[in-house]
């Protein structure tokens, strides 16, 4: 007999479609930051491959211009990336043809306006586009500020607006959310930040909010739970819900902490926060608004963004490990060696959960709560710091390959042939 808790979890699995907010994209695309839901869970219709390398299930690669750690999206027949190049110190936008790996235009957006100096890890295309099936949308850090532009499908710029004044900390990450007739960004910084629904058909502001004077990293995601569509950011020692619509505050609670770079995940009865900076934490917390604590732990998920499969939270640390908690009780069900220092964020497809670390080492273990278990490893490039793409049966890999000191971006398609 199904328990209120378990039914409320399959009702939110079924309701949580896309469709509310993300307009004419299908579902073999992969619209914007962790895909359709936000949520990193990919169609299972066709499975990718368990077995790979750069010589094996390979589609086509491609080398891409300049440095970024934004992952692709995908379109129809068009690949979106966001690209930088250290030299000409431009930032651009590039469109690929998603059979063959071709560069079919590349868009200019801002040039020379780099920060001065910014985290090891970090690189000026760190933001993941997204795309509403007419235009596609970018942020990127410039000259003090960040900026987000839209472009149509075939590169002709429509708009840019000012989203705030941004003081650099570390680096800047976010990505934009698109909701109906919007588009969400955000620019948490030291030097206060702000939420904004831009109205997507122009970049006007349809609302704006102004955030604490804390450094944060979070991506905005949007949810439907308990029957209302709800903008989860966490961060700046906050979680916070917000109307999409109208960004009128729905509750806000302290939790998280002060530096969040992963998205909140939830199963429709708790949201799930991760941190690294000022402590580490996982947590849970009630979506009803009421801001009670379920359960808190210690463990160091603070750049990798966890997965939800059927009352389960599964989650690969910053160290590489592999955990599973029960999503109610945050009761460990195993914690497991898995990859080494990891910054891309795992994908599940089916019962897979595909994991890469900075090193280019794809693992794949299945999202069982029982046991568990390795099903592949695999080596892809010498550098991945951009989480991977899965849609239609295929893998979308932005790796680094080296050759002694020469370093080249390379875009991977995985797939059967």
């Amino acid at each position: 007999m199904l328990t209120r808790m378990r039914l409320r979890q399959l009702i939110f699995m079924v309701i949580a479609c896309p469709a509310f907010h993300l307009g004419s994209v299908k579902a073999g695309d992969w619209p914007q930051w962790r895909g359709m839901r936000h949520d990193g869970i990919a169609d299972a219709a066709r499975m990718p491959p368990l077995k790979f390398s750069a010589t094996e299930n390979v589609r086509w690669e491609v080398p891409v211009p300049g440095r970024g750690h934004g992952s692709p999206i995908i379109h129809g027949k068009n690949i979106f990336l966001a690209t930088a190049d250290e030299r000409s110190k431009t930032q651009s936008l590039i469109c690929l043809d998603r059979d063959t790996g071709k560069i079919t235009w590349s868009r200019e957006v801002h040039r020379g306006g780099f920060p001065k100096k910014s985290n090891k890890k970090a690189s000026h295309a760190s933001s993941t586009p997204a795309c509403d099936g007419k235009s596609v949308f970018i942020s990127f850090l410039n000259a003090g500020a960040v900026y987000t532009t839209a472009f149509d499908l075939k590169g002709e710029q429509l708009w840019q607006t000012k989203i705030t004044d941004y003081i650099l900390h570390q680096g800047f990450a976010t990505s934009p959310a698109i909701y109906k007739s919007l588009l969400i960004v955000s620019a948490d910084n030291k030097g206060g930040g702000a939420v904004c629904g831009l109205r997507r058909e122009d970049g006007s502001v349809a609302w704006r909010i102004d955030r604490p004077k804390y450094p944060n990293y979070a991506s905005p995601v949007i949810y439907r739970i308990n029957g209302s569509d709800q903008l989860i950011f966490q961060g700046c020692n906050l979680v916070s819900s917000y109307d999409p619509a109208n960004g009128k505050k729905r509750w806000q609670v302290k939790g998280a902490t002060t530096e969040c770079v992963s998205s909140i995940v939830t199963d429709g009865v708790h949201v799930f926060t991760s941190g690294g900076y000022p402590r580490n934490h996982v947590s849970a917390m009630k979506a009803d608004g009421s801001g009670e604590a379920v359960w808190e732990n210690i463990s160091r998920v603070y750049v990798p963004s966890m997965l939800v499969k059927d009352g389960y939270l599964f989650a690969v640390m910053d160290n590489g490990n592999a955990m599973c908690w029960k999503c109610d009780t945050g009761e460990q069900m195993w914690r497991e060696r898995l990859n080494r220092t990891t910054s891309a964020s795992p994908v599940l497809v089916g019962d897979h959960i595909y994991a890469v670390d900075e090193q280019g080492n794809f693992s794949v273990f299945r999202a069982n709560p029982k046991s568990f278990k390795v099903l592949a490893k695999n080596k892809l490039g010498d550098q991945v710091f951009a989480t991977p793409v899965i849609c239609d049966g295929r893998i979308y890999a932005r790796v680094v390959e080296s050759t002694g000191e020469v370093r080249q971006e390379k875009l991977y398609c995985i797939g059967e042939k």
